[in-house]
């Protein structure tokens, strides 16, 4: 039974005893004692004054005699004003720890067939580009809440959609054909999203030439600069040509769209490589050139149910004046549709697919607006989850230059900084010798730990919602909060382990109970059993930072004790079994909690 339930019960009957009088378990408050003070539970008393008509100090005195002798988890207590601090016995502990290391999978719940399904959408790119650092938080941030999600009992499907029409892909194709020479992937030695994201920065450079040629022109002829400018954007043979292949991309035409296929397809080899290096997957994939026309076809399902309007234009809209917002446009006056209308549509194929009964959105903090009037439509479509859909919004992540434009080539991309992150790892953990007596293989794959680690620790660590700087030297730091930090300790747990194999001690099914455990132990097996409330937690405020600061927290501890205290050297053979179980349970929540992220953990260092 849980320390906190045998504690709750007893103060109960303690309660009956003491006043005469029953309590419901949810008037019991236990939290964990501060630091400052003696004890490992507090129980706040404030409650029970009118029942006992005495003093804050004496009713908390009162109820600590009588559990102290009636209950034998209750080895000693203080009273500090209204607070009753309680010491628990450390055969309590020990047997908690015996509780842990019989459960492989402690803190984690397995989903059954009644679960609900949850499913999370991610990555979201666009075929135009790599994946870039903005990128990388999302699918971080994705599959970790995937994990920890997962790890709360539901059921979860693991979505992408992927952005693969529009002008903008037009604009990278253009570009290819005029400017190519027939370059592919295999003759160019690149991938095939680094390939295609350089003609999209091509294309921008040439348009801006144009449109400074033409200014420059029109400018000459009388016009004023501003309104120069705006003509000369207008007027762009180049931009018209996107404009137009754009049309015929709508019309089905064969040529182009055998050629936005074809490159499209470069795009989505380069994306797997990504993903692959990333640890990130996906059950299903949907493509906006897929879903979009399932959205006009809702839409105008809306339309005739009166739920929209259409202006004289033809243009199609939502009032949501009624919902303190403003008017929602859903399909322009020439027919094409909007992010919305799209996002419809994806909906509406995903709710045929799957029965889902919550939607989580992984996207950034600009598009804020757009998650609050796509749940009112769906609502109004009649999407169960609808209301219920959740936008995970996140903050922007730069880097301590500043901020990224993809259009000008300046973004920090998603492979560039993988193989940077590896490299960095390779030579840091050369200059500390930590790869000495290790082969090559296993020092490259230690490397690609570390590395990916660290990366991913960094940006999993900040809370999601807000703005941050990554800054690739500080987190693959060896010390302080960072993952290579987590993963060196779980490496120095393992190597204690197998020089206690090599002694030939075993670590039984159950420990002893008659030890005397020093506080740092008591305070450690505590940390571990905190594990289950913090998966929890991290599940109901969809916070992966909450698990990632835990599992810093707990190797920080435990670091202290193995300065502190023998491990191998304890020449009682009982303590020194239990230091054993106590560090490989350490280990087993650390390897545990950062999976939960995404993140593997090194069997050596």
């Amino acid at each position: 039974m849980k320390i906190e339930t045998k504690i709750t019960t007893s103060v109960m009957e303690g309660i009956k005893v003491l006043y005469g009088q029953e309590v419901p378990a949810a008037q019991v408050q236990l939290q964990k004692t501060k630091k400052e003070f003696e004890g490992h539970l507090t129980l706040v008393v404030f409650p029970f004054l009118r029942l006992s008509r005495k003093s804050p100090e004496q009713t908390a005195q009162e109820i600590g005699a009588y559990l102290q002798q009636n209950e034998p988890a209750v080895a000693s207590f203080n009273v500090i004003k209204g607070f009753l601090n309680l010491t628990i016995s450390s055969a309590c502990w020990i047997d908690l720890l015996n509780e842990i290391h019989a459960d492989a999978q402690y803190g984690l719940t397995k989903a059954t067939e009644t679960s609900p399904l949850v499913m999370i959408e991610y990555s979201s790119p666009n075929t135009n580009k790599p994946l870039h650092l903005g990128h990388v938080r999302n699918n971080l941030l994705g599959n970790a809440l995937a994990n920890i999600v997962a790890a709360n009992g539901n059921k979860v499907v693991k979505t992408n959609i992927v952005n693969d029409r529009g002008i903008h892909i037009c604009k990278s194709m253009l570009a290819w054909l005029k400017y190519g020479k027939g370059e592919t992937p295999e003759s160019s030695g690149k991938k095939g999203d680094h390939l295609i994201g350089d003609y999209y920065v091509a294309f921008d450079k040439h348009y801006k030439e144009e449109v400074k040629q033409l200014t420059e022109q029109y400018m000459a002829g009388g016009m004023s600069e501003e309104e120069a400018k705006t003509k000369a954007e207008k007027d762009s043979p180049l931009m018209n040509e996107a404009r137009e292949m754009l049309v015929k991309w709508e019309a089905n035409d064969p040529e182009v769209r055998s050629l936005w296929k074809k490159m499209n397809d470069w795009v989505y080899a380069g994306f797997d490589e990504t993903y692959k290096k990333m640890g990130v997957s996906f059950d299903k994939i949907y493509y906006e050139s897929e879903t979009y026309l399932e959205g006009k076809e809702k839409v105008m399902e809306g339309l005739e149910k009166g739920f929209f309007y259409r202006k004289e234009d033809g243009s199609v809209w939502a009032d949501l004046t009624q919902e303190g917002l403003d008017h929602k446009l859903l399909l322009r006056s020439d027919g094409t549709s909007v992010y919305m209308t799209q996002d419809i549509g994806t909906a509406k194929l995903r709710f045929q697919d799957f029965p889902i009964n919550k939607m989580i959105y992984v996207v950034g903090n600009e598009q804020n607006y757009h998650f609050q009037v796509l749940s009112i439509l769906l609502d109004k479509l009649g999407f169960e989850w609808g209301k219920s859909l959740v936008h995970f919004s996140y903050g922007m992540v730069e880097l301590p230059e500043g901020k990224m434009k993809s259009r000008e080539g300046t973004v920090v991309d998603a492979d560039d900084l993988i193989e940077e992150m590896i490299q960095t790892a390779k030579e840091t953990s050369q200059e500390l010798g930590k790869l000495d007596n290790i082969n090559k293989e296993e020092a490259e794959n230690i490397a690609r730990i570390v590395g990916l680690g660290a990366l991913k620790y960094f940006i999993l660590k900040v809370d999601a919602r807000k703005n941050m700087t990554f800054n690739p030297k500080e987190s693959i730091d060896f010390n302080g909060n960072t993952g290579p930090f987590i993963q060196y300790t779980y490496a120095r747990i393992r190597s204690v382990l197998r020089k206690a194999a090599e002694a030939g001690i075993s670590i039984p099914a159950a420990l002893p109970e008659n030890l005397e455990l020093t506080e740092k132990e008591e305070g450690l097996i505590q940390m571990l059993s905190d594990f289950k409330a913090v998966v929890k937690q991290a599940g109901e405020d969809y916070s992966p930072s909450v698990i990632a600061n835990y599992c810093y927290d707990l190797v920080k501890e435990y670091n202290q004790f193995y300065h502190d205290y023998s491990i191998l050297r304890e020449e009682n053979a009982d303590l020194k079994v239990f230091r054993l179980a106590l560090s490989e349970n350490v280990g087993k929540i650390v390897r545990l909690g950062m999976a939960l992220l995404g993140i593997e953990v090194p069997e050596r260092m």
